[in-house]
């Protein structure tokens, strides 16, 4: 069945479905939706948590299979969670989703994340089935013209009251950045508090921002400053930002920066990529620096090393998350010939 993402909290509490479909190119929304699904699972008694990544070179679609057949030793329900990154489990993934389908043990559930699954997907049988045995979340990018809205609506759950002229400027501010966002209004909410918010807060409250930040440090990488960049992500870690926090900015720039590079390698020029993707005008600029240092190949590599952070910051896989950031920072901002760890 298919479900809103407004509506999932609440159909989560009324039921546990055995597979979820998370998909999406808004890695922020993503995680969220994808967050609620591990809580209900962990309220339900899912206490073992396998994760696989069909973007990883050594993964097997029979890895899935395996899972769906073998017994826990740890715990009698468990979730397996199956990442799709470009949301075409191909040919073979679809059989394996089938039959996994079939055969997957009682009580376990599987959670799949996937990227962005176009209309002709939507229409396959592995798709028609996980729909019709769990439960499928789309989730769409927020346009520019609706972020105003979305803005207010994410104000009014935190408790803040956030006037339309102040939200406009906020919604220019932060130039469709969701994660971004959210810090804004966590932000303004901590100076704020009950009192209400018009522009004239925003601005000051932008102009006295921390010296070092998510977008900026992006920004700056993908216009490849490449000690510039390290010094603000030091500098955010001094700050006490958290990893998580920074990941989910550089996954979603670099699934655009993917995107990007699969379009001019497919015949297309940088401009026509970056209006296809309605890239903001103000950021083009510095894509366009990253589009003349990266191909598909280095971003896809970069994604891969991404991959690794989150593992590294969830404790299913080695290496110090911090560490593991930095090489991905060093990486974005020099050209697709550094040598990446696989």
């Amino acid at each position: 069945m298919r479900i809103y993402p407004e509506k999932l909290g609440q159909d989560l509490e009324r039921q546990l479905h055995p597979v979820y479909l998370i998909s999406g190119e808004e890695t922020l929304l993503v995680q969220e939706c994808a967050d609620q699904v591990r809580a209900a699972a962990r309220r339900a008694g899912c206490a073992e948590r396998k994760v696989l990544d069909a973007g990883d070179k050594s993964f097997a679609w029979q890895d899935l299979l395996q899972d769906a057949s073998s017994l826990s030793l740890f715990a009698e329900q468990r979730l397996i969670e199956l990442r799709i990154p470009n949301g075409k489990p191909g040919s073979e993934g679809s059989k394996a989703l089938l039959e996994y389908l079939n055969h997957s043990a009682e009580g376990d559930l599987l959670l799949i994340i996937a990227g962005k699954i176009d209309r002709a997907s939507t229409n396959s049988k592995w798709y028609k089935a996980i729909d019709s045995a769990g439960a499928t979340v789309q989730l769409w990018p927020v346009t520019a013209d609706r972020l105003p809205q979305w803005l207010d609506q994410r104000a009014r759950q935190m408790g803040l009251r956030v006037d339309r002229e102040a939200l406009g400027l906020l919604a220019e501010r932060v130039e469709g950045n969701l994660l971004a966002a959210v810090q804004e209004l966590e932000k303004l909410h901590l100076l704020a508090g009950d009192e209400p918010v018009n522009a004239d807060f925003v601005a000051d409250a932008v102009a006295n921002s921390a010296r070092f930040n998510l977008f900026g440090l992006i920004d700056v990488a993908l216009a490849g400053r490449v000690e510039d960049s390290l010094r603000m992500l030091r500098g955010l870690r001094s700050e006490g930002a958290q990893p998580p926090a920074l990941l989910w900015g550089f996954i979603r720039e670099l699934q655009l920066l993917r995107s990007l590079t699969r379009a001019v390698q497919e015949g297309r020029s940088a401009s026509q990529a970056l209006a296809e993707a309605r890239v903001w005008k103000s950021r083009q600029g510095i894509f366009q620096a990253a589009l003349s240092r990266h191909t598909l190949a280095s971003s896809e590599a970069l994604l891969a090393l991404a991959v690794r952070a989150d593992g590294s910051i969830k404790a299913y896989d080695q290496g110090n998350p911090w560490e593991i950031m930095e090489l991905l920072t060093i990486g974005l901002a020099r050209d697709g010939a550094l040598p990446l760890p696989v």
